[in-house]
């Protein structure tokens, strides 16, 4: 007993444990994005429209399907309802009446009956309206999914230059703690002051709170990036891909005959607009009758005791019917609805208008953005190639006794600043180009 005790509560610890442990995801850009599209709450929830849309299409088709029944009843008069009959009939009084009591105590009944729509021009509309209603809600998903994935493109690349930049400032703080011994062993033998060493840890300790600010700013960012994606707060994420010049290309700027029809949120629209139209011809044919047919047919017996199923007669009824229903006047609510979708597919239209013009303004904007910042990323690397020989031209100077702190300490303020003004340009360079994918639909 005491075994089998040790060996259950040793699996709880066990099973309990394993819970608590953290996955872990090493994700490339495209894993990341790939998570998220199956992850991602408003992904996910677009998704599940178009499932809505699935099941309200069948509803819909469902009015042009046959409508059958069954009924079954079974009547027992406590008191057999009672007629009035004129007394004349019998030979009484002119206007008096005698009262008959017409009827069995026990009536049973059972039967079936169809309702067939054979025409209803809104109905018909509806049905044809159903592949446009999924289209469009299929666009909007693609719309969703293409915002998630852009933002991620940025987070990511963001996350990958802190990453950088953090490796600069390790690399940074390595070569100041190097420096502060050299001054310190300078400053023993006589060759340096002791406001030398205390410049240099003035640096060292800058750059140790630059970077517990920057590790602050990096777990932020990589909880924004768990959310967005949609994964556990807990599980732990490490992203493989590290940015550099290799991840820019000219090729984005190759004209390829660009088509509004790229875009996802164009495609939507159109979608939207196309829907709109169906709604004007909705109301249109409402002007028109409904015709439908129905059918019954049923056996009902009367009995004066409760022996249904002892045999006696069962009488048959049997019906079909055509029904037209044509509307002629509703206090002109039909001509009201009629141009109130019309109006709002002006707005619709308008509104694509629009979009094409604020998305020939982003492409526009998204071009320029991207060229200037590629050349800046050129620009900003010749100047830390400069600053990094600057700073070791000084730092020789210094060792051999030549140069000043001063110097020293400007020349690896502007190797730093040259550093992050390079890495700050390589991402907005990414970022640029992620617009101008977006703007050409081509994310």
């Amino acid at each position: 007993m005491k075994k089998n005790l040790l060996l259950v509560t040793v699996f709880f610890v066990t099973a309990t444990f394993a819970q608590e442990q953290k996955t872990i995801h090493a994700f490339s850009l495209a894993d990341a994005v790939s998570y998220a599209q199956k992850n991602n709450v408003q992904v996910k929830n677009s998704l599940l429209a178009i499932d809505v849309q699935i099941q309200t299409n069948r509803e819909i088709a469902a009015a042009a399907y046959p409508s059958i029944g069954t009924n079954l009843s079974g009547t027992d008069y406590l008191v057999i309802p009672t007629s009035l009959l004129p007394a004349q009939i019998f030979g009484g009084a002119a206007g008096t009446f005698i009262p008959v009591q017409f009827g069995t105590k026990f009536n049973a009944n059972y039967g079936a009956n169809f309702q067939q729509l054979l025409f209803d021009g809104q109905v018909f509309v509806a049905l044809q309206a159903r592949a446009t209603s999924l289209d469009m809600q299929r666009k909007n998903a693609a719309v969703t999914e293409e915002a998630i994935k852009a933002n991620i493109y940025k987070i990511y690349y963001q996350l990958s230059a802190s990453k950088t930049q953090l490796n600069i400032l390790d690399e940074n703080i390595e070569r100041l703690n190097k420096l502060a011994k050299d001054a310190q062993i300078m400053y023993k033998n006589g060759f340096a002051e002791k406001l030398d060493v205390d410049k240099v840890s003035v640096q060292l300790n800058n750059l140790q709170t630059e970077k517990i600010k920057a590790n602050n700013a990096v777990a932020i960012g990589y909880m924004g990036l768990k959310m967005l994606m949609g994964m556990p707060v807990k599980d732990s994420l490490e992203l493989t891909e590290v940015i550099d010049e290799q991840s820019l290309s000219t090729d984005v700027l190759v004209e390829n005959d660009f088509q509004y029809g790229l875009r996802k949120d164009y495609q939507y629209i159109n979608s939207v607009r196309k829907l709109s139209s169906y709604n004007v011809k909705r109301y249109q044919l409402s002007y028109l009758p409904t015709i439908s047919m129905t059918g019954a047919y049923s056996k009902n017996a009367q009995r004066s005791k409760f022996d249904f199923f002892e045999g006696g007669d069962w009488f048959n009824t049997s019906l079909i019917s055509l029904n037209v229903n044509l509307p002629l006047f509703n206090g002109f609510a039909r001509d009201a609805r009629v141009k109130r979708t019309k109006i709002e597919l002006k707005q619709i239209e308008n509104q694509i208008v629009a979009l094409k013009n604020n998305i020939d303004n982003e492409i526009t904007q998204a071009k320029l953005n991207y060229m200037s910042s590629v050349a800046t990323v050129s620009f900003q690397k010749k100047n830390m190639q400069l600053a990094e020989n600057v700073y070791q031209q000084t730092k020789k100077k210094f060792e051999a006794g030549t140069g000043s702190n001063t110097e020293i300490s400007a020349a690896q303020a502007d190797l730093v600043s040259a550093q992050n003004n390079f890495m700050n340009a390589l991402y907005t360079a990414l970022i640029s180009k992620v617009d101008l994918l977006k703007s050409t639909g081509k994310l």
